[in-house]
């Protein structure tokens, strides 16, 4: 079943997110499946912590680009989905080559959405966990 109920495309979400943090951390969308959207970002000078690592932050932030597109891109026409709450566990450092993430619904109601980002590094291995919610609004 598609979950989309608008036209959503890797080029109409990368020309949505010009100009924005997402472009300016480098975070590229890979791929829009059925019932996912993925993306990813480098770990470079740009997204690095003091120590060399990922921060934890720009994990953050791939998760929020990801589920907040998601959950716009599967409202009712006319409805917007606003961030309502964001976690993230992080269990794996990177720091070199890409972190790729993938937004998974776990639950799309009338009122509010719950999506799953896990976040991946270049060998497969798990990095982060996300879950956020996002509230529905309705048209005014």
């Amino acid at each position: 079943m598609r979950l989309w109920q608008h036209p959503i495309s890797v080029d109409a979400i990368t020309t949505l997110s010009a100009d924005t943090a997402v472009s300016h951390l480098g975070i590229e969308f890979m791929e829009v499946g059925d019932d996912f959207i993925t993306a990813r970002v480098p770990v470079d000078a740009r997204t690095r912590q003091p120590f060399g690592l990922l921060h934890g932050g720009v994990s953050v932030v791939l998760a929020e680009t990801l589920g907040s597109v998601a959950a716009n891109y599967a409202c009712p026409p006319g409805h917007q989905a606003v961030g309502l709450d964001i976690n993230a566990n992080h269990l794996r450092g990177v720091k070199s080559g890409w972190v790729t993430g993938t937004a998974r619904p776990v639950h799309i109601g009338r009122t509010t959405q719950v999506w799953q980002i896990d976040m991946r590094n270049d060998a497969g291995e798990l990095t982060c966990v996300s879950r956020i919610t996002m509230a529905v609004l309705a048209p005014q």
